[in-house]
């Protein structure tokens, strides 16, 4: 019997999040039909195989395999991004037989938001109350808060509850939730998945808001605009409002190169993150495997192909800056003439940053999420880096980093201060 592997884009990982934890029952049934033969292996956008279905049962429990790879933020703290059973468990330890209040975030707090939380507590006779936020694979949409800010708003609007309803308990809970429909299909119940969690019926705090005060809201990102054609005539606003935009054009390419494992992927998309974060300009992630897929699913691995393959993600990177956008890269970048291309191509546009994950051998051979490096060492695999094919390590390289040694946030840090240092430069 075959095993089938199927690609889940960031609502589907998602979903297996909610299934894997216990916060849905089963996963919703798959596009394209109720049954399969042979096992389904589910996997993430580089081919990280994270959990199985077996054969005949599209509904059945799924089995995990590899852990989710990790992205950055305060949304994918741990002790945030916790289990439905764990939610529970705290909660429990705190109400005294008395109800849990449930309040999704799902918008900044507001002044008012607080206080009609501190009135629902009183009402509900709140024993606990968790604050629930849900947060997508998917970054939001340009010019709104990020998952990153709407969550830092969360634990600051759970700590001023705490201080006005002291006798309750207050619990925070980043919840993985899909931002559009997924590969998977079936829309999802989220006063269900909050009960899982330990709130049933809870409610959102924007839903509590007055028409007038959703308005507001909403009015607010017209207000700068609105203020600068009230001092100037059009044609002076349009040249003020154009040259506003024009202060944040300078793009950026920031390059990851290091072998399969090396932590290039966890931290170009814990940058890619930070940066997003209230940042000014949009940012492109291109990881390796993902743009094998698409952009080079017709090359091979031999060194012409490799090549060829980072030089394709370097011209699209180069455009992205070119366009005023941050470009983050993440393949292995083996060769150090292809590197030197993208070097040049991003340099004509904006700024160019070459991080060297420079994590030893033996230590991305011991992570092998994907079982590579085993497949390479039997012979299965041609042609693999730092195996059976060369790494040249790169002798200009901006930053060097050793995730044996440096932690993922340090390494954001680092980057971005240099980045800083260099558009400020």
């Amino acid at each position: 019997m075959t095993t089938r592997t199927l690609v889940l884009d960031e609502d589907g990982l998602d979903v297996l999040e909610l299934a894997l934890g216990d916060a849905i029952p089963r996963l919703p049934r798959f596009r394209g039909g109720t049954g399969f033969e042979g096992d389904l292996v589910l996997t993430d956008g580089e081919n990280t195989p994270l959990a199985r279905l077996p054969a005949g049962d599209p509904e059945a429990r799924p089995e995990a395999l590899q852990p989710f790879a990790r992205h950055g933020g305060p949304h994918w703290d741990p002790t945030l991004r916790m289990t439905p059973a764990a939610s529970r468990e705290r909660i429990a330890a705190a109400t005294g037989g008395r109800p849990v209040l449930g309040l999704v975030i799902d918008d900044v707090p507001t002044f008012a938001d607080l206080d009609r939380a501190a009135a629902a507590v009183d009402d509900a006779g709140a024993g606990a109350v968790l604050i629930a936020v849900p947060v997508s694979r998917r970054r939001r949409a340009p010019g709104t808060v990020g998952w990153a800010g709407l969550t830092r708003t969360a634990l600051a609007f759970a700590e001023a509850l705490r201080s006005i309803r002291t006798g309750t308990r207050v619990v925070t809970v980043a919840v993985p939730w899909p931002a559009a429909e997924s590969s998977m299909g079936t829309p999802l119940d989220l006063r269900a998945v909050l009960g899982a969690y330990g709130a049933p019926g809870a409610v959102r705090l924007s839903g509590m808001r007055s028409p007038a005060e959703r308005d507001g809201i909403a009015g607010l990102a017209g207000v700068h605009e609105a203020a600068i054609h009230s001092i100037y005539p059009d044609a002076s606003a349009a040249e003020v409002l154009r040259a506003g935009i024009e202060a944040v054009r300078t793009g950026v390419v920031v390059l990851f190169t290091g072998l399969s494992g090396s932590g290039k992927s966890t931290i170009a998309r814990a940058l890619a993150e930070d940066l997003a974060d209230g940042g000014p300009r949009g940012v492109t992630l291109l990881d390796g495997d993902e743009v094998r897929q698409h952009l080079s699913a017709e090359l091979g691995f031999d060194a012409p192909s490799r090549a060829r393959n980072v030089e394709r993600i370097g011209w699209v990177a180069a455009e992205v800056a070119r366009h005023g956008g941050v470009a983050i890269a993440a393949p292995i970048a083996p060769f150090e003439a292809s590197r030197s291309r993208v070097r040049a191509m991003a340099e004509a546009h904006g700024a160019f940053l070459l991080v060297w994950v420079s994590t030893p051998l033996d230590v991305c051979e011991a992570r092998d999420r994907k079982g590579l490096y085993a497949r390479a060492r039997a012979g299965e695999v041609t042609d693999f880096t730092g195996i059976s094919s060369p790494y040249e390590e790169p002798a200009d390289a901006d930053l060097v980093v050793d995730t044996a040694t440096t932690s993922v946030e340090q390494a954001v840090a680092s980057i971005r201060a240099l980045l800083e240092a260099r558009l400020d430069g």
